[in-house]
């Protein structure tokens, strides 16, 4: 069984060596303040059902446009929601025992 805490604190640690692109990272905090800001808007109008409206909205309010992302390396594809990483990522974590509990028949 994975200890949560222990991996958090290994991703604590590689924090330095890798990082996601910035860009990325202030990407998708836009995409979630702008589908914050028009939440309520877009369920009066789904309520309503104003499609023209909602077409009329800004793309990236609609909270389908935010992607999962791997935090050490901004990976979207493979992602792992129970340890916030992409599976490349934590594959390279257990093979190098950052992951206590992880053999390698394990995954």
């Amino acid at each position: 069984m994975l200890c949560l805490n222990t991996l958090v604190y290994h991703l604590k640690i590689l924090k330095t060596s890798y990082m996601a692109k910035e860009s990325m990272i202030a990407r998708e905090v836009k995409r979630a303040r702008m589908a914050q800001k028009y939440a309520a808007k877009r369920a009066r109008l789904k309520a309503e059902g104003d499609f023209v409206g909602l077409s009329r909205l800004p793309r990236n309010s609609n909270p389908n446009r935010m992607h999962n992302r791997c935090k050490i390396t901004g990976r979207p594809k493979g992602y792992m929601r129970q340890f916030g990483i992409s599976r490349i990522t934590f594959r390279e974590m257990a093979s190098s025992g950052l992951i206590p509990g992880v053999k390698k028949a394990s995954w």
